[in-house]
């Protein structure tokens, strides 16, 4: 009997378990193409992650049994690091520190509605506390998950819940800057895949992200394979001992990797051990999106932040999607990873506090 990776627990048998591993894979893999062609010529914002996400949710709730090993996954999210390093500057970086208690305030106000929501769940009983308190946390998936199983949720439940609201983001996303903001994310004529490299600075660049993320894989720092690498390829990008080489080619590799990281999550046994709470599930994640909206109108109207940056920049995760969507699409990119990125390390710091004060006052009641 076959077993599920991530649970230990008997695979459920699908349409494409009779088949050979490798021409599961090579289903992925076109499935992907398709899906991602499909969405980049509709000039869809992010195009290249959404296609192997939503290609790798239908091979995996079909019996595929498919996941991605750590070792491409860490070198992906140290790819995203790098993508965000390549935005920022000196006088990026001095925007920032002018306008942290804007910052400041938007974050807490997420992870507070977050906190709330996990709350009123937990009190009506539709999901465990810790579990809810995890679930709706607006933080990094993979990390939320991990601090679930270690503060006692249930890690299946905080898996779906997170990676569900990933999914939700990151098409919603990219939909908004499609249809809403009229933005047109990576037409094919405006890319060139194959462009001229500079093969020095291109392995400096992935030398020194790789040798980061390893770091933070190797020290299990939350989100840390792409955090650290995102601090050493900024610091050594602003100081000018390298220049940033991302080709677009393996651009799309990494966006192809993350996708198929999220939607291999989503398995039947997940999706039916969550479906009895799923009207609720859904409906935390839509409320949570149009609160972190009206946060992106008050940066609008108050501070004079454009309507899109503003909207990426309050989207609740994850961390790597609204990097990827953000740098297809002519948005301040900066301001929209430091925002994120503060969220991350504050929801990080403060979770378990969080979890437990709600776990009691659940208790209580």
């Amino acid at each position: 009997m076959s077993l599920d990776k991530e649970h230990g627990t008997p695979a459920q048998p699908g349409l494409l378990t009779p088949l050979p591993v490798v021409l599961r894979w090579l289903v992925l893999l076109a499935l992907s193409v398709a899906i991602s062609g499909g969405l980049f010529l509709a000039h869809i914002p992010g195009a290249l992650l959404l296609g192997p996400m939503v290609a790798a949710i239908l091979v995996a709730t079909n019996g595929a049994r498919l996941s991605v090993h750590r070792y491409p996954y860490i070198f992906a999210h140290s790819l995203i690091g790098c993508i965000i390093a390549r935005s920022i500057d000196l006088g990026t970086l001095s925007t920032v520190a002018d306008d942290w208690p804007v910052f400041l305030s938007i974050v807490l106000a997420i992870i507070a509605a977050s906190s709330l929501l996990g709350y009123f769940m937990a009190k009506a009983e539709i999901l465990p506390g810790t579990t809810a308190i995890w679930g709706t946390s607006a933080g990094a998936a993979s990390a939320m998950v991990l601090m679930a199983e270690a503060h006692g949720g249930d890690a299946r439940l905080v898996a779906f819940m997170q990676y569900l609201r990933v999914a939700f983001v990151a098409t919603g996303a990219s939909l908004m800057a499609a249809f809403v903001f009229n933005i047109e994310g990576g037409a094919a004529h405006s890319v060139v895949w194959f462009p001229e490299t500079d093969w020095l600075d291109l392995s400096l660049t992935l030398a020194a992200a790789l040798a980061a993320a390893m770091v933070g894989a190797r020290f299990r720092i939350p989100a840390g394979t792409m955090l650290l690498p995102l601090v050493a390829t900024t610091v050594l990008h602003v100081m000018g001992y390298i220049t940033l080489q991302l080709p677009e080619w393996l651009l799309a590799l990494g966006y192809g990797v993350i996708g198929w990281r999220i939607g291999l999550s989503f398995t039947r046994r997940i999706l039916r051990h969550a479906a009895s709470a799923l009207p609720q599930i859904v409906g935390s994640i839509l409320v949570l999106m149009a609160f972190s909206g009206g946060l992106a109108f008050l940066l609008w109207s108050l501070h004079g932040i454009d309507p899109l940056t503003a909207y990426l920049a309050t989207s609740p995760g994850g961390l790597d999607s609204i990097a990827i969507i953000a740098a297809t699409t002519p948005v301040d990119m900066s301001f929209i990873m430091a925002l994120q990125t503060m969220r991350l390390i504050l929801i990080i710091l403060i979770g378990p506090t969080i979890s437990d004060f709600v776990a009691r006052r659940v208790a209580k009641g």
